[in-house]
């Protein structure tokens, strides 16, 4: 499991009151880049989805968990800009990662969410201190806090 350099309370106050403080701006601007262009394995993204209001693209990094062959979209943070953007657009967006790949993001049922939590809980640092579980806690425990994050599988769209 990787160490994330950042304390776990320093990255939880970057994002105080569910949004990212500049410090975490910046920090989103340069991991974005470095996500967009592929320096990193694949679990790492930038998605880009129309802003609701705006109509502007806006993007942010990720890190992806993967259960069952399948890659998922966690918020750390709840319920957020991203989340309600990707709602809005009902789903389709753009990860890139080298290449700007279309996808359809597929919002997970609360009951089918654990599992991917705790995946995302084991394999993305920069999400655990947003999420009240550590590594390797059993899976009936995120099921309790499934509906506190949402959830999207990632699909490819062919338009």
């Amino acid at each position: 499991m990787a160490r994330w350099p950042i304390p776990d309370q320093q990255l939880r106050d970057m994002y105080a009151g569910g949004r990212g403080n500049n410090a975490a701006k910046r920090f989103s601007r340069l991991w974005g880049r470095a996500f967009g262009w592929g320096l990193f394995p694949k679990r790492w993204v930038r998605l880009e989805v129309p802003g609701r209001v705006s109509g502007r693209t806006m993007s942010c990094p990720l890190g992806m968990a993967d259960v069952d062959g399948r890659w998922y979209l966690v918020s750390m943070l709840g319920e957020c800009n991203w989340v309600a953007n990707v709602r809005a657009a009902q789903g389709r967006a753009v990860l890139r990662r080298r290449t700007a790949r279309p996808v359809l993001l597929l919002e997970v049922p609360v009951d089918q969410r654990a599992p991917i939590l705790r995946r995302y809980v084991d394999k993305v640092p920069g999400g655990r201190p947003h999420i009240p579980l550590a590594p390797g806690t059993p899976v009936a425990e995120f099921a309790a806090i499934a509906d506190q994050h949402p959830v999207f599988e990632v699909v490819d769209d062919r338009r």
